[in-house]
């Protein structure tokens, strides 16, 4: 299949080679990038950091906040984490629920905790983490901006365009991008195209922003994690 991957760089080249080397061909074609905001963040000492994404890593870095132990979503983010040499890193399974778990395993209520969040954040796992105590602080380090049009790659392969091969996928990795997609699909008059694809989404709050918008999730994937999205490809085979 032709997939066409629509998150942000650094993670749609990494996404790309997974795929070519599960036999598929990837447009890799951003709606969003990654901006630092430029805030500061707030002062410490903190006895943790609460990473739910690995965009938190790169401004988190340039900070120096490297002695508190850090609590990362998943895997991809504890390893960008650790390559950056923030100290000891905690590993959760992928979402919210299990951080929250992560941080009451290691860290008693009361214990001060700064969220390195993108502007576009969920409630969770802050709100559960207060319920139970613990007090958190949030920077918001970094952003998605949405692309002002479709890029031209995507664009023509969706038109059909003459020496474009056709699109028969895409892979959505948030709720952010997936609407973002849509839309700018919408605005170039290439709305009917985006639907005819089969989506592939990384969890059902992605998927559900997508029903929302009358377009059927292909696949869902059984936990929030590239692995299990990447397999939803294999079970189409």
């Amino acid at each position: 299949m032709r997939i066409w991957v629509s998150r942000p760089e650094p993670g749609a080249g990494r996404t790309a080679r997974h795929l070519a080397g599960l036999g598929h061909l990837a447009l890799v074609a951003p709606v969003l990038r990654i901006a630092p905001t430029g805030a500061t963040p707030p002062a410490g000492p903190f006895d943790g950091l609460i990473l739910t994404s690995a965009n938190a890593v790169a401004p988190l870095a340039a900070t120096g906040l490297a002695g508190p132990p850090v609590f990362a979503v998943g895997r991809r983010t504890a390893e960008r984490a650790q390559a950056a040499g923030l100290g000891r890193v905690f590993c959760a399974d992928g979402d919210a629920a299990g951080l929250a778990r992560l941080v009451a395993d290691q860290l008693t209520p009361g214990s001060l905790l700064l969220h390195v969040a993108g502007e576009d954040r969920k409630a969770e796992p802050e709100a559960s983490l207060q319920m139970a105590g613990y007090r958190i602080l949030s920077w918001t380090a970094y952003a998605a901006r949405a692309l002002e049009a479709l890029p031209e790659p995507a664009a023509r392969a969706l038109a059909g365009e003459s020496g474009a091969p056709p699109l028969d996928a895409a892979l959505h990795y948030s709720r952010r991008s997936a609407e973002t997609a849509e839309r700018l699909c919408r605005e170039a008059g290439l709305s009917g195209a985006f639907r005819a694809l089969a989506h592939y989404c990384l969890s059902a709050d992605v998927a559900a922003g997508l029903v929302e918008l009358g377009i059927p999730a292909h696949f869902v994937a059984a936990r929030p994690s590239e692995e299990a999205l990447l397999a939803g490809l294999a079970a189409a085979d």
